[in-house]
């Protein structure tokens, strides 16, 4: 996978961060479920709040039964490059939870933060193990959430895309130029002591 030498970090920031970052050129290979499993097993691990743990993910790989079905649901421009991907994970969280005291349903207020930090240290380990992989919310979600079944309790948040990089050239002219890591704001227009500045970024 093609790391990010370019990016300035302002400290020492872990090499595995740093690489990460968001391919859409893909080699139409297939990906062993162990190693699928491998990489959502590190989101398992993520932080909880309460240890609630209301992320769950819904994949499909490419050459099974599921795969179009899961592409579908994609708008177009999402399609078109993610079709060669080797898997699709749709990242989903439950926003209730039965209360152990009352046996009546409440609020998680955090499902959406704790979904969020358990895709990262999936896409992290993806990384680290030599796939790429790029997060999308560029596909219809009433679809996907039919198509996927989920009960009422639960929202879908992202879809990952993961597969083996390809060269810049695989892509269509017009997205060939953005196949390289992005930068980000300086962390003086982000982190904020004591309280929140509006800075514009």
């Amino acid at each position: 996978m093609t790391t990010a030498p370019d990016r300035a970090p302002d400290s020492d920031v872990l090499p595995v961060i740093l690489n990460r970052w968001s391919p859409r050129a893909f080699q139409p290979t297939d990906i062993d479920l162990k190693d699928l499993l491998g990489f959502l097993d590190a989101g398992r691990w993520a932080p909880s709040a309460y240890n609630i743990q209301p992320w769950r993910f819904v994949y499909a790989r490419r050459n099974t039964s599921d795969w179009e079905r899961f592409l579908s649901w994609l708008i177009p421009f999402n399609r078109n490059w993610a079709e060669n991907a080797s898997t699709i994970v749709y990242i989903v969280s439950r926003t209730i939870i039965i209360s152990s005291r009352t046996g009546e349903p409440s609020p998680v207020p955090t499902h959406a933060f704790d979904a969020g930090a358990a895709s990262v240290l999936i896409q992290l380990q993806a990384s680290h193990a030599g796939w790429a992989v790029h997060p999308i919310s560029g596909f219809d979600h009433d679809l996907a959430r039919a198509g996927l079944e989920l009960p009422e309790d639960y929202q879908v948040h992202a879809a990952l895309v993961i597969g083996q990089q390809a060269d810049a050239t695989a892509l269509p002219e017009e997205i060939r130029q953005r196949e390289k890591p992005s930068h980000r704001f300086p962390l003086e227009k982000l982190a904020f002591e004591g309280r929140f500045s509006p800075v514009e970024v």
